[in-house]
């Protein structure tokens, strides 16, 4: 493992007891950081932290319901009275919402996806780049995704909360560009998480099968590329979008 230097910054991961997120902290601690999670499930969030063993001392947790003001202001402020301070924001909790074409996804379900995917990273953004911008410094990184790019059939819904979360980055990069904070965004190929099981089988094989390296990529890949974005040292690159996909991205 390649070293970054994260050391005595303060990181918050959205999406954190689980998955990419979870990879992330881990990643994020081994690199002398403090993480602080965020998570609408309490129990994994205990169990995270348990997980994640000698250097839970350096690890807190925040239940939060991400698509709602109140909750996420107050799970900021907690976070940032943690350790005085927030440097980091990975916003990377999502949902997909399940499959299906778009004129038969239920109106109800496509909200949801576009509140957790699209809303929740505008609402943490919102509480958290104040306190970034009245210090100078922060890095912003927010996980998108390749159908963001390409839009992949069946995913109406989370196709266009991820193309949205591009946008979302570009702006605000554009509004902070002289102000210390960075803004970025990856755009991974599917990884063998949780979220795979609320996708059918056929579109988790239709997007296999998009791979150029015919594997899923690995939570660990994306956690080594989003901590160098996390980092002091990405210093010159704001509103870039990070393709992690094996080959499958065309642009």
């Amino acid at each position: 493992m390649n070293s970054i230097d994260l050391k005595d910054r303060v990181a918050v991961i959205t999406g954190g007891a689980r998955g990419i997120g979870f990879a992330m902290a881990a990643r994020f601690l081994n690199s002398g950081a403090s993480v602080i999670l965020w998570d609408i499930d309490a129990v994994r969030l205990q169990q995270a932290r348990a997980e994640l063993g000698s250097t839970a001392d350096r690890v807190a947790i925040q239940t939060v319901e991400l698509t709602d003001e109140n909750s996420v202001g107050v799970a900021a402020r907690a976070s940032i009275a943690f350790q005085g301070r927030v440097d980091i924001l990975v916003n990377n909790a999502g949902i997909t919402g399940g499959n299906g074409k778009t004129w038969e996804l239920d109106p109800v379900m496509w909200r949801r996806v576009i509140e957790v995917n699209l809303v929740a990273p505008y609402l943490t953004c919102r509480a958290l780049v104040p306190h970034m911008v009245e210090r100078h410094y922060g890095r912003i990184v927010n996980i998108a995704s390749i159908a963001g790019k390409e839009g992949n059939p069946n995913a109406s819904h989370y196709s266009a909360s991820k193309a949205g979360l591009i946008g979302l980055t570009k702006s605000l990069a554009k509004e902070l560009a002289t102000s210390g904070v960075a803004v970025n965004c990856v755009t991974p190929a599917v990884a063998k998480t949780e979220i795979v099981h609320q996708m059918t089988a056929e579109h988790i094989q239709y997007m296999l099968a998009k791979i150029p390296m015919q594997r899923f990529v690995e939570v660990s890949e994306i956690a080594a590329m989003v901590a160098w974005l996390a980092s002091e040292d990405c210093s010159f690159t704001t509103g870039a979008v990070f393709d992690i996909s094996g080959g499958r991205a065309t642009y």
